[in-house]
């Protein structure tokens, strides 16, 4: 399993990206979660196999019809998840 930490910015919040990462998680079999931060971007953690994490990574840098983003960090983290859930704003 890989897990990686996602810092997505651009227009990505009041686009519907958050439960777009719901659905490619879903397809994708990933864990984690996501979440709106309170300077406008979306984070979020994936966890899955190395071909599938690559796979939302590059559904990341899509986003939604309504989206526009301007980049997407990530970084290798440490984690177990269970399921892949949506958080409130941080």
């Amino acid at each position: 399993m890989v897990t990686k930490h996602l810092t997505i910015t651009g227009r990505v919040q009041g686009v519907g990206y958050r439960n777009y990462m719901v659905v490619k998680a879903r397809q994708f079999q990933i864990t984690g979660w996501v979440r709106n931060r309170s300077d406008g971007s979306v984070e979020a953690v994936v966890q899955g196999t190395p071909g599938n994490v690559a796979a939302m990574i590059l559904r990341a840098h899509r986003g939604p019809p309504n989206a526009s983003v301007s980049s997407v960090t990530t970084e290798d983290i440490c984690g177990n998840f269970s399921e892949f859930v949506t958080y409130a704003t941080l």
